[in-house]
């Protein structure tokens, strides 16, 4: 019998124990692990408890601070033991501010063993309302709130919180929330994942049940996606999708990388070019941050260009004629087979030479 197990995720320390907290009332015979990363001490912090009080308390030495050393020296193994304790029905994992369920869910879907004891059962996200729209689409970083899960990140809060409603199956957005803010997080949301507004909506029939899909999660969140957005019924929320089989010009692209990734709305999508036709390349932005980096080899697929973006208020009207100004032209053909024989493109800093990785 494997144990159900809920992933609870989020960008801020308050709103996410109230959340745990409140969900560890609603779910039936539930224990709450509770991981905390102090970058600067070096230390990873665990509380295991349920409704009778703190079961145990300890703090780990990390010999680097980071998401992926905690969940691989604390993390999965303390899931995995409470999981075959037997004394609990249903294990609520609170992961550290920042850290996204999907690497959790990574593991589980390789580790057979882990998966012997323990199932995916939901995925959520909690936000606080206040902020929403600032969270998503403002220019704040994770280390400028004291929310950093290492030295080295430097994500911002929107791709972050961004990421983390994409992936959930349970949205909950706790405290007062503008409308504007609610329409965003329902547009960037799985269309199928719910949107709950304030702790009280809670329901842990809801949690513990076979909530996650790890399929259409994975497709809904995947830089390549297949389906296209659904309609946006928003009076505050814009959304579009720009897509081409053009490649993007290396240096227009380097060049002009604002146009489309600056700005306070959230982007993410594929795109490809002409000097690494073989593999799909990752956009990752929110709030005029962006992050571009490696994906999936194409395979037998077509290359293609597809940039997602939503936002709040009046679209600008420069995305589509800029998106086009990116891609390659048939004047700019020492193209050949849409493969450049250059030494260098520019992206080296984020995608390595390019004879190693095209």
């Amino acid at each position: 019998m494997r144990t159900p197990l809920v992933l609870l995720t989020g960008v801020d320390t308050v709103t996410l124990e109230a959340t745990m907290v409140a969900m560890l009332f609603d779910l039936p015979h539930a224990v709450a692990v509770r991981h905390v990363i102090d970058v600067e001490a070096q230390v990873l912090r665990r509380t295991v408890g349920d409704l009778a009080g703190v079961v145990e308390r300890e703090e780990i030495a990390l010999e680097h601070a980071c998401v992926s050393c905690a969940l691989r020296e604390d993390v999965i193994p303390t899931l995995e033991r409470v999981a075959r304790d037997g004394r609990w029905a249903t294990v609520l994992a609170a992961l550290p501010v920042g850290a996204e369920a999907a690497q959790v869910c990574n593991v589980m879907s390789w580790d057979t063993r882990l998966a012997r004891h323990l199932r995916i059962a939901s995925v959520v996200a909690a936000l606080e309302g206040s902020d929403l729209v600032e969270d998503l689409v403002g220019n704040a970083l994770l280390v400028e709130r004291g929310h950093h899960t290492s030295h080295e990140d430097r994500r911002g809060v929107g791709e972050v919180t961004a990421a983390m409603i994409e992936y959930a199956d349970l949205v909950v957005v706790a405290g007062q929330a503008e409308a504007a803010g609610l329409d965003l997080v329902r547009a960037l949301a799985r269309p199928d994942a719910l949107v709950l507004r304030g702790l009280e909506e809670v329901d842990g029939s809801h949690l513990g049940s076979d909530l996650h899909r790890h399929g259409e999660t994975l497709a809904w969140s995947a830089a390549v996606r297949r389906d296209p957005l659904p309609a946006v019924d928003s009076p505050w929320v814009w959304a579009r999708s720009l897509t081409s089989r053009r490649p993007s010009h290396p240096g227009r692209l380097l060049d002009r990388l604002d146009e489309l990734g600056g700005g306070r709305h959230r982007s993410r999508g594929c795109f490809w070019l002409p000097t690494r036709p073989g593999r799909a390349l990752v956009w990752d932005g929110a709030g005029g941050q962006l992050s571009v980096g490696h994906g999936e080899p194409w395979g037998r697929r077509r290359p293609h260009t597809r940039l997602d973006l939503a936002g709040v208020g009046v679209a600008p009207g420069h995305l589509q004629r800029s998106f086009e100004d990116l891609l390659l032209e048939r004047a700019d053909a020492s193209v050949g087979a849409a493969t450049w024989d250059v030494p260098e493109d520019g992206f080296e800093p984020w995608l390595g030479p390019i004879r190693i990785v095209a």
